[in-house]
Formats: structure tokens, C-alpha cells, sequence
């Protein structure tokens, strides 16, 4: 957080509010507070009713980019120092917001956290600025206590965060004497990126080993031969931004390689809804990757887990 709330934020909280992250704007609509949402981002689209907010930032990205693009112009305009997102700032003014949730975790996900400072200083107010940027499954749960406690509904942070851990604990319990099959979660394709921050602790609660992703730490660039040279159980491809349908969609020319790895099972998720936005759904993450783990066990799953159909192309032609 970028500094404490003043006092005038610690009995009723901001009546006016813009999230300019995916996660925030899912939690606070759990957390009951839709109504004192004032504006979101482009990319915030749960729940429904966020989808019809005004939307106060712009992707820079243009046209349809493959995976390959998409690596290609962000890491350009990184050079320039420019974040992917854009910012509305005369609609950001209109909307008087008093509070503005921010995040400085991924430069890819975010309008620039600099910007959204210096913009919001020569706002009416100025409105607080608070800045999520969990790097692990704890640090998403202290964001749910700050927030709650930041918008005055602290009854509701707990009830939140008692059916996380409730459903947390089933999955625990239901896979706890199961074999851990090894995992390897892929973040990106082309390049390969290995998912890290919660993602590791995920696939632990879900009954699995990580074998690359550091909890805590940043996704990680990674080469095909380290994939194939661990030999991983399973291979999760969550590609970021996709729905499973997409991750499906991206990791299917890459067929070859993934099964190359010696995996018994390629699968693509929901990592956008589910897994690579740290807020209130990691737990249906954790409930998913256990269903795509042990499905026996995890017969249900709120979200699809959709094999990677084997590829007949050899390797060495890809």
C-alpha cells in the first residue's frame, strides 16, 4: 500500500471508487461493495455487472498478436517505458474517485503504477491510492483483511476469507493422503514461461509438486529442454489473459513439445478467471488444479480442464 488511509476512511470508507485491476474489482464486488464501484478497467469482466462500469484504461497493444507478438511488443514498450495499458485520465477526473486501487506487481497487467500517482495528485482531493501487489497466496488473504478494513466492512472480509479457507481445507482434506504427482505450470508459450508467485502454493494445496515455479517469485523464462529433462507428471497450460477454451487454443500447436516432456497428462485451464489474477477465485484455482490432479478424488471442478490432444508432428520438424 502506498500509504495508510487517512482517518476519514476508517469508520464508513470510500463512497467512490475506481479498481484498476481485474482481482480488485472481483473483490470488492465479493466483499458486497459493487455499488460504491464508479469506474474499472477494460479487462475487468466479472463479475457481469463490472463489465458495464466505465472503463477508464486502454490497451496500447494493436491488431491480433500471437503469443510470439504479444512477448514482442510488450518487451518494446518496456524499452521505452510504457506500460501495455493506457489510462482515461479526463474520464478518471469525471468519475471523482476517493479511492483508486492500483497495483505495481506486473507492469503487463496495470496502467503504470507512476502514472496512476502522478495523475491522481492533481485530482480533487486528491483521492488515497492503494497499490495490492501480492506475491503469494497469504499476501491475496492480507489483501482481502485491507481492503475490508480500508471500505468499512470488515464482517464481510471475514466471511470471505472463512469460505476461502472452509473450501481450502476440503481440498486439503481429500487429497492429503494421495500420491503427488510432479507438475510443471506453463504461463506462456511462445516464449515459455514457467508461472511462479502463487501459483506454486496452488498446485500445492491442489495435492502436487511444482517443479519449476518458485512461490513467491516472479514467472520465470524457461527453454523446452528443462521441461523435458524434469520429466513432469502433468503439464498445466494457463497461458495469462486466456479462458481455458484459449488456453487450449494456444497450446495446441506446441503439442509436440508439451508431450515431449513425458507427461501422462497435458491440460489447459482457466488461468485468466482462475489462476494468474490473485484475487477471491485462486480457491476455485485450487479446485480445479485438483481436479485435473486427482480426479478421482476431485470429481468436480468449477472450471474446465480440457486435455491437449497429442501431437503426431516429431519434435525436430517444430
Amino acid at each position: 500500500m502506498d500509504h495508510l488511509p487517512p482517518a476519514r476512511h476508517q469508520t464508513r470508507g470510500p463512497r467512490r471508487v475506481v479498481s484498476l485491476v481485474p482481482h480488485a474489482t472481483e473483490l470488492l464486488f465479493a466483499l458486497g461493495l459493487g455499488d460504491r464501484v464508479v469506474g474499472v478497467t477494460h479487462e475487468c469482466d466479472h463479475p457481469a455487472a463490472a463489465r458495464d462500469l466505465p472503463q477508464v484504461t486502454f490497451s496500447r497493444l494493436g491488431g491480433e498478436l500471437d503469443a510470439r507478438g504479444i512477448d514482442e511488443a510488450v518487451s518494446a514498450l518496456a524499452r521505452d517505458g510504457r506500460s501495455p495499458n493506457g489510462l482515461h485520465a479526463e474520464l478518471l477526473r469525471e468519475l471523482r474517485p476517493d479511492l483508486v486501487i492500483t497495483q505495481e506487481l506486473c507492469a503487463v497487467c496495470a496502467v503504470s503504477h507512476e502514472d496512476v500517482v502522478a495523475l491522481t495528485a492533481d485530482l480533487p482531493g486528491p483521492p488515497d491510492v492503494l497499490a495490492l501487489d501480492p506475491h503469494t497466496f497469504g499476501e491475496t488473504l492480507d489483501d482481502v483483511r485491507t481492503v475490508a478494513g480500508l471500505c468499512g466492512v470488515p464482517d464481510a472480509g471475514r466471511a470471505l476469507l472463512r469460505e476461502i479457507g472452509s473450501r481450502t481445507d476440503r481440498i486439503r482434506v481429500a487429497v492429503r493422503s494421495a500420491p503427488r504427482p510432479r507438475v510443471v505450470a506453463v504461463e506462456w508459450l511462445d516464449p515459455v514461461y514457467v508461472a511462479g508467485h502463487w501459483t506454486p502454493q496452488l498446485i500445492d494445496l491442489a495435492g502436487g509438486v511444482d517443479l519449476l515455479g518458485l512461490p513467491g517469485e516472479h514467472s520465470a523464462r524457461a527453454r523446452w529442454e528443462d521441461l523435458a529433462m524434469l520429466r513432469p507428471d502433468v503439464v498445466v497450460c494457463m497461458p495469462c489473459g486466456y479462458d481455458a477454451e484459449r488456453s487450449l487454443v494456444e497450446a495446441t500447436p506446441h503439442a509436440a513439445r508439451l508431450w515431449a516432456t513425458g507427461a501422462r497428462r497435458v491440460v489447459a485451464v482457466d488461468a485468466n478467471g482462475l489462476l494468474t489474477r490473485p484475487g477471491p477465485r485462486l480457491v476455485a484455482g485450487i479446485e480445479t488444479l485438483a481436479h485435473a490432479l486427482h480426479p478421482a478424488l476431485v470429481p468436480d471442478a468449477p472450471g474446465a480442464v480440457l486435455d491437449v490432444p497429442r501431437s503426431t508432428v516429431p519434435v525436430a520438424t517444430r
